[in-house]
């Protein structure tokens, strides 16, 4: 199955894509069943990017991921949202005048790793090779090749293996480095 027959990106019968036009879409790309985007302004996808069932990317922002990116199920990327705090009250029934929105540019870099039922918010730039562990949530920007637990750093991934790996893999021929649903 194929759903949006997008060249070199495997969509699937439950995947949903509003705004498909504002999409910028790399090779090698999984977008599983039971993903909503919902790309009101551009939208860049690298090549080798997973994103991963249950997903959700909203807001009406820009976003971008980098290559080799893995968004794991769940997660929710919002390039806007309310803040409830101050003045603003109500929700998209409700002029914008009347609401406090956050909405503002997200960046996840190459080599990311967004974990399972994760929540990013508008603003965010995710440095290269960061990964963000299951259930946390993303206020402030993450320094590259960091391992995070929310917005708390609790280590350094490998970057000189990470990339020595990634050597390998341009050494290899590609149908030999895609994934199966490519081949």
């Amino acid at each position: 199955m194929d759903k949006y027959k997008i060249p070199h990106v495997k969509t699937f019968e439950y995947t949903k894509i509003i705004g498909l036009e504002n999409i910028d879409f790399g090779k090698y790309i999984i977008i599983d069943d039971f993903v909503l985007i919902y790309a009101k302004e551009k939208i860049k996808i690298g090549n080798y990017v997973h994103i991963a069932n249950f997903s959700s990317i909203t807001g009406g922002n820009e976003l971008t991921i980098g290559n080799y990116a893995a968004i794991s199920q769940g997660c929710r990327i919002l390039t806007a949202t309310d803040d409830f705090k101050e003045w603003g009250f109500g929700n998209s029934t409700i002029s914008n005048e009347f609401r406090n929105i956050t909405s503002s540019l997200i960046n996840i870099g190459d080599y990311c790793i967004v974990g399972a039922n994760s929540v990013v918010l508008p603003g965010v730039t995710i440095g290269e090779g960061a990964t963000v562990g299951a259930n946390s949530v993303i206020t402030k920007d993450l320094e590259p090749w960091g391992i995070y637990i929310g917005n708390k750093k609790v280590g350094t991934r490998n970057k000189e293996e990470v990339l020595k790996n990634y050597e390998k893999f341009l050494l290899t021929r590609e149908n030999v480095r895609v994934g199966s649903l490519f081949r």
